[in-house]
């Protein structure tokens, strides 16, 4: 048994409660049978008795080091837990020295390294030849996404598994076995018990801590309801983080509840966002992209909301700010929708490139020097606005590039009428000449 592995045996009365009931056994653990099922991939490893290197995904208080430490366990492993927060690579060559001699004798090292994705790339690095060579196996725990925060030669080495947060279901089970190892009862009213576990938010370690603070409370003390319980805890703070995956995955699902037309979920993940300390500047930047590239000209009054929704926040700040946010939001998820304009401009942007530089025709050419008028810039040129129905016909594309199409409008809102125009427009072309041609009207 290593220094650090030591660091768990300390006298019961000093331990939190969430360690004392940390699971005994991988069957013990709750809300992760999808990897520790029987025929899910922990359950095989172990009835194999073969460990592949891991890395144990999942937010905090999911079970991640517990995991890791009954998995050594049953494969008769040497368990070497290191935390990434306070250890270097010198740490890293001891662990692999003491593990190369067990080696040796035939005995096997898990080495567990706790917020795995702190280490940089050159220390990730560092894990790779004892890896590839078997002296470790490496569990990895990370509530970072690993496609970001690792790099490509150390994650394909590993097998990522995804830890589940757990849900109610999941942390009721552990509220009956700190009761029993209390030997009490939590003094807790039936209507505060669901509370309880929203104040969790799913993680496992932080409902034990509210159940430790409540086993404290003196023998005899009434039984604590909603009101009470409000004041005696804090709720769990959101696992958000603005630089990283929680990030991109929330405006992701407000971005796409916008698109999907529900107001509802997109006014949810607005507020989570907020509640998680997004900077709402960023939130309105984020609904000016969605105006013009989702609404568009479905309802060019889209643009307008969410300019103006931006202006209010600059002006008020939070929090009366984030209602004008909050109304662009709403007001976009029931716009009409349409990437009409967007698909037209990549389509003219590829045909940019491909075109080179071609000259625009000679008769939308404006003559301001008399070399000019000569070579034919201008001539030709029809006034549409004096037209008789205000549309000339002409054609503005470079001389020899074919007609194309970029621009299909939508039948979706005010799009609608716009594709009734062009449609117009495209049958008067069709009736006379695409061009004129001046020499033939002399």
């Amino acid at each position: 048994m290593s220094e650090q592995s030591s660091l768990f045996e300390v006298d019961d009365g000093a331990r939190p409660l969430a360690d004392r009931l940390r699971p005994a056994a991988l069957e013990e653990v709750v809300g992760q049978d999808h990897l520790l099922a029987p025929e899910a991939p922990l359950g095989l490893m172990v009835a194999q008795g073969r460990l592949v290197s891991t890395i144990l995904w999942g937010p905090p208080g999911c079970g991640k080091t517990t995991i890791a430490r009954l998995l050594a366990e049953r494969t008769g492993l040497v368990f070497e837990p290191l935390s990434a927060t306070f250890s270097g690579v010198a740490d890293l060559r001891k662990v692999f020295d003491a593990a190369r001699r067990r080696r040796e004798v035939g005995q096997g090292t898990l080495l567990f390294v706790d917020e795995i994705h702190r280490f940089n790339r050159a220390q990730q690095d560092a894990f790779l030849p004892h890896v590839e060579d078997g002296t470790i196996v490496l569990v990895g725990a990370t509530t970072e996404n690993p496609s970001f925060e690792l790099n490509g030669a150390l994650l394909s080495r590993c097998q990522v598994l995804v830890l589940r947060r757990l849900d109610d279901a999941a942390l009721r089970k552990l509220i009956p076995r700190a009761e029993a190892l209390a030997g009490r009862s939590i003094p807790l009213a039936d209507d505060a018990s669901e509370m309880l576990i929203a104040m969790a938010d799913g993680d496992g370690r932080y409902l034990l801590n509210l159940v430790e603070q409540l086993l404290a409370l003196p023998d005899g003390t009434e039984p604590v309801g909603v009101a009470r319980l409000a004041e005696l805890m804090q709720r769990r703070a959101p696992q958000y983080d603005k630089s990283q995956e929680g990030h991109y995955n929330l405006i992701s699902a407000l971005h796409k509840s916008m698109r999907g037309s529900d107001p509802d979920a997109a006014l949810y993940w607005l507020a989570r966002m907020l509640d998680g300390g997004e900077d709402p500047l960023y939130l309105a930047r984020r609904l000016v992209r969605f105006a013009t590239e989702d609404v568009a000209i479905a309802d060019p009054r889209a643009l307008d909301q969410a300019l103006a929704a931006w202006d209010v926040y600059e002006r008020l700040g939070s929090p009366e700010g984030e209602l004008a946010i909050a109304q662009a939001v709403v007001y976009l998820a029931t716009a009409p929708k349409s990437i009409a304009v967007y698909r037209g401009f990549g389509r003219a942007r590829k045909a940019a490139k491909e075109s080179g530089s071609l000259m625009p025709p000679a008769h939308i050419l404006n003559a301001p020097t008399r070399l000019m008028k000569e070579l034919g810039y201008g001539e030709g040129y029809a006034y549409d606005p004096d037209t008789e129905t205000g549309f000339s016909g002409q054609d503005y594309f470079p001389e020899g590039m074919e007609r194309p199409t970029f621009y299909e409008p939508t039948g979706n809102g005010y799009e609608r009428m716009v594709g009734e125009r062009m449609r117009w427009w495209e049958a008067r072309r069709r009736e006379g000449s695409a061009r004129p041609f001046p020499s033939d009207e002399k």
